[in-house]
């Protein structure tokens, strides 16, 4: 299942997008906000379509505590309305702390500060993704032996 993850910013959206099996989150594009939530949100249904997603993520920024503060209320009434805008199912997920991973990663690759601001939100999307991904549910085998038969 192809995933699209979105990191919903005050000034920029970060996505990521998900192999075709639904295993490796990548980070894939960054989208600036333009003042204009519609338009924002046909640029990412735009490439949801591109990518022939089935699923769209999207970070819920809880509280430390895990409750809904005032972040987490706006982009559950966002969602709302990206919902309202697709076909295609919109989920949300705990994004706590993942933009602080992304910037943690993005150092131990040797990036610098400069260079990190430019990639931090699609990466911030991937961890949030890859982190969906892998809690999924799977019906793939755990190892590579054939089913038995029954007696």
């Amino acid at each position: 299942m192809r995933a699209l993850g979105v990191d919903l910013g005050s000034r920029r959206i970060g996505v990521a997008l998900s192999d075709s099996a639904g295993t490796l989150a990548t980070p894939y594009d960054t989208v600036e906000r333009c003042g204009d939530v519609a338009l924002d949100h046909r640029r990412l249904l735009a490439l949801a379509e591109e990518a022939e997603v089935e699923c769209i993520v999207v970070g819920l920024p809880l509280s430390l505590d895990g409750t809904v503060g005032p972040a987490a209320e706006g982009v559950l009434a966002e969602v709302e309305q990206l919902r309202g805008a697709t076909s295609v199912p919109v989920e949300t997920y705990d994004e706590r702390l993942t933009t602080v991973t992304a910037h943690q990663l993005l150092r131990q690759g040797g990036r610098n500060e400069k260079a990190r601001r430019k990639v931090v939100d699609k990466t911030a999307a991937a961890v949030l993704l890859q982190a969906w991904l892998d809690g999924r549910p799977t019906d793939r085998p755990t190892d590579d032996r054939p089913p038995t038969a029954g007696p």
